[in-house]
């Protein structure tokens, strides 16, 4: 989605190449940037150089000859000048009257800014979180859970009907490993001393599960056997979800589908799917397993669907899981998922290939891993060893709003460094606390302000008082709030809401620094309270894309 200045810019353009081309397309992939140094004007255009190198003319000419024609019908277009540079780049100075009509189309519908109909309501599930119920929620989980919940309410904002899904894991080997877990824990109780098993769970939190057990029912499963495993499965998986749920609540966490694996057993939907896949040539044995052909269709590699012993691998449940997912209509699945699953992401993808499925249908957010930094060190963490720092008692420590800033304030490529040090800082160094100060300090300006001056209905604003430089760049700043939700969204980069909250606070506090918002010069008082209800606009929409309060006091 377009500004509203670069959509005005764009208009220009277009008339301006079709004078001079006399008809025909704009050439793609056509940009329109901000100028990084005001001598440059406030946007620029490669318009000319992309319209020669497809005729193989010379670029400087033609973009003077556009330049030209935009300078013929620039007053009606809001542009001020037009200047060309370097090899061919159309530089843009707009006039303040456009910049003033920019914040006026902010103000004159607050709420609706930065929402687009991109999606046009299609239907996308976002997949995120998914741990397997054999523990509580770590901070890893946490940067995961952020991230999928931003990234659902970003494709909301640009028109996806949208639903969130947990799939539980509950089957298999790592379920019964954590029943036998707990049975040993349980046992401890009784004062036995046994062995958690090989590639068991040895995390504090069984024996606090062991010890309520042992209340509960007393000495009812003394023996390891294949009724106490049943029973205990339960026991554990729904003591673990429940956990999970309660974190995720704290954290602001969501879902509107909880999916469970046993599901897709209790359905014969994996044997289904196995079906389909050999119908498609999918599959061939070899060493008495059953192979997925995953090479042949943009696979990594080859990987077993059913172990020699006849037990399904995850990948197979995973693409019934699947098949599950398009039988409810669902036009895109965007799973967010770990950087460690790349094999078994190209596998999925190789499999819905084979099924018929479209290409763009299931896309991945891939994201790496979070470490907790304490005194300058990284704190070493297990999850199966039991050594880690839970979601839960991060939040106890940090808050909500402080836990949602940090895990979204990296780009999911990188790895993250929670800097526990800084998070626990309660002043303005702390980038959260700045971003909400900065919401907080605008409400404090019109709690003060005289109502007379409060801005009236936005297309009769007087903002002609609006002239300073950073007035301007304040106001092209909030403009572009529509193309960065846009951007955050596809290109699962849900960091940059984060990033321009941040840098939009500290071009806030640097203006009201240098220039006095509240005067006995009322023109100007308005006009400048209409730019800070622009801003406040971008923040608050910012902080709750985040999940993030938005105070009106600190």
């Amino acid at each position: 989605m377009s500004s509203f200045l670069k959509a005005r810019i764009a208009a220009a353009l277009a008339e301006a190449y079709v004078n001079v081309r006399g008809a025909g397309p704009l050439p793609e992939p056509l940009e329109i940037r901000a100028s990084d140094r005001p001598q440059f004007g406030d946007y620029s255009s490669n318009i000319a150089l992309l319209a020669a190198a497809a005729s193989a003319e010379q670029p400087r000419p033609l973009a003077q000859a556009l330049a030209d024609s935009l300078s013929d019908c620039a007053s009606q277009h809001g542009i001020e000048r037009v200047e060309v540079a370097g090899p061919g780049f159309i530089n843009v100075f707009l006039s303040p009257a456009l910049l003033h009509n920019a914040l006026r189309h902010v103000l004159a519908e607050p709420e609706a800014f930065g929402r687009s109909s991109y999606g046009a309501s299609r239907r996308i599930q976002v997949e995120f979180v998914s741990s397997n119920p054999t523990g509580p929620l770590t901070v890893g989980h946490g940067r995961q859970a952020v991230l999928g919940d931003v990234l659902a309410s970003l494709y909301a904002m640009i028109g996806y009907d949208v639903s969130r899904e947990y799939y539980f894991n509950d089957e298999g080997r790592q379920v019964d490993l954590l029943a036998e877990s707990l049975w040993v824990r349980y046992r401890e109780t009784f004062g036995e001393n046994r062995e958690i098993p090989e590639d068991g769970y040895q995390g504090e939190y069984l024996k606090d599960v062991g010890i309520a057990l042992r209340q509960e029912i007393g000495d009812r499963y003394p023996v390891f056997d294949r009724d106490t495993r049943d029973a205990l499965r339960t026991v554990a998986v729904d003591r673990m979800t429940r956990s999970i749920k309660a974190d995720l609540a704290a954290l602001g966490v969501s879902f509107d589908t909880w999916f469970s694996e046993a599901t897709l057993h209790a359905r014969g939907d994996v044997d289904a799917a196995l079906a389909a896949l050999r119908a498609a040539d999918g599959v061939y044995e070899e060493d008495g397993a059953l192979w997925l052909r995953a090479e042949a269709h943009g696979g990594d590699k080859d990987s077993v669907l059913v172990r020699s012993d006849g037990r399904p691998t995850y990948l197979l449940v995973d693409i019934a899981y699947h098949i599950d997912k398009k039988r409810r209509g669902l036009d895109r699945v965007l799973n967010v998922q770990g950087a460690d699953h790349h094999t078994e992401q190209s596998c999925m993808k190789a499999a819905m290939r084979l099924l018929g499925f479209p290409d763009a249908w299931l896309a991945y957010a891939v994201h790496q891993f979070v470490s907790l930094k304490e005194g300058g060190e990284t704190l070493k963490m297990s999850t199966r060893a039991g050594r880690f720092v839970t979601l839960h008692d991060l939040l106890e420590e940090l808050g909500k709003d402080i836990v949602r800033y940090f895990m979204i304030s990296r780009k999911p490529e990188a790895h993250l460094d929670f800097d526990l040090d800084l998070a626990r800082s309660e002043s303005i160094d702390n980038p959260a606390t700045y971003i909400q100060y900065a919401h907080t300090r605008i409400a404090s300006i019109f709690a003060k302000a005289d109502e007379e001056d409060l801005p009236k209905a936005a297309n009769r604003l007087d903002l002609s008082s609006l002239m300073e430089s950073e007035e301007f760049d304040l106001i092209k700043a909030v403009d572009r709030f529509p193309e960065i939700i846009e951007n955050a969204a596809l290109s699962f980069a849900p960091h940059l809401v984060a990033e321009n909250a941040l840098q939009l606070s500290r071009a806030l506090h640097a203006y009201y620094d240098k220039h006095r918002v509240l005067s006995d010069d009322r023109p100007l008082t308005t006009a400048r309270l209409a730019l800070l209800r622009g801003i406040a606009v971008v923040l608050r929409q910012s902080l709750t894309l985040l999940g993030m309060d938005a105070p009106e006091a600190m």
